[in-house]
């Protein structure tokens, strides 16, 4: 009771959301920020594990390396063509969807059901199910194909430089689309279906209908699923390590899997940390630039 008499008093009243929010803030500085901080002091060092007298201060030396590194500019490259591609297409096959889900048919709420799974699947599986699915010997994608008699021979498309990280942007659209669906879904349900109505009682078609009235009314959530997957997808290596480990060669190295793989393979913390950090203040970047245009667009 005495506890309770505190909580109702002004300062008690003031003090009780920060007490609520305390525990999560702790988790996120302890599992986020202090890392984060630890990789930044880690780039300013020469650390390469089991090296003597290593962690050296070298100050800004990892990143003029960086800059002069071409396997940095091959994997900025590869970072942008794989958000480029990825995004956009998870966006539109999700918007493609929802529409489908929010029609009135049989089975829809199955429906809505089974299409959350690639979404819910742990990406090694997906990997491994898609590596399986572009197999040169056995793979359904080739056999498919050569049924068709859309190709003449079995296409190695994890092997190929051509056709790796193309392969790979597939697999990730596939996994990554039903976020958008289920996004754009909830924000159609919250649209007055009142407004088609009136549309349609005007002559509005079903086009004019989704250009008036649909998408101005999931703007919003679009904006938002967009830039929460740009982050994702940007920082996704799952799926690239388990399916190519970054080759062919340099063919899919993005900026996170590089720094990973300068980190875990070579074992060169302080330049690994230093890509890491390069990668995140360019996705900062973006992240405010993104914001103040959505911020204009919508006021």
């Amino acid at each position: 009771m005495p506890q309770t008499r505190a909580l109702t008093t002004p300062i008690g009243r003031r003090i009780l959301p920060y007490a609520m929010l305390s525990p999560a803030v702790i988790v996120t500085l302890v599992i986020v920020f202090l890392p984060m901080l630890q990789a930044m002091w880690m780039s300013l060092h020469d650390y390469v594990l089991f090296r003597p007298k290593s962690f050296d201060f070298v100050g800004l030396d990892n990143f003029t390396k960086a800059l002069a590194d071409p396997v940095f500019w091959i994997s900025l490259r590869h970072t942008v063509l794989w958000i480029a591609l990825t995004v956009p297409a998870q966006m539109l096959l999700g918007l493609i969807t929802a529409l489908l889900l929010n029609q009135q048919f049989p089975w829809r709420g199955l429906a809505r059901a089974l299409v959350i799974i690639p979404w819910a699947l742990p990406s090694v599986v997906i990997a491994l199910m898609w590596v399986w699915i572009y197999d040169s010997n056995f793979g359904v994608l080739n056999d498919f194909l050569l049924r068709l008699n859309l190709i003449s021979h079995s296409i190695p498309w994890l092997a190929d430089p051509d056709t790796a990280l193309y392969a790979i942007v597939l697999t990730l659209t596939w996994q990554g689309f039903p976020f958008f669906a289920v996004m754009i879904l909830a924000g159609m349900q919250a649209i007055p279906s009142s407004y088609y109505e009136a549309a349609a009682i005007d002559g509005a078609s079903s086009m004019r209908q989704f250009w008036h009235i649909t998408l101005p009314g999931i703007s919003g959530v679009l904006l938002t699923a967009t830039l929460l997957r740009v982050i994702w997808v940007a920082n996704s290596i799952d799926v690239i390590f388990v399916m190519t480990g970054g080759g062919p060669g340099y063919t899919t190295y993005t900026l996170p899997l590089y720094a990973f793989i300068k980190a875990r393979t070579g074992l060169d913390y302080g330049y690994g940390s230093a890509l890491a950090v390069c990668f995140t203040i360019l996705l900062l970047g973006f992240v405010i630039l993104y914001l103040r245009r959505a911020g204009k667009n919508i006021g």
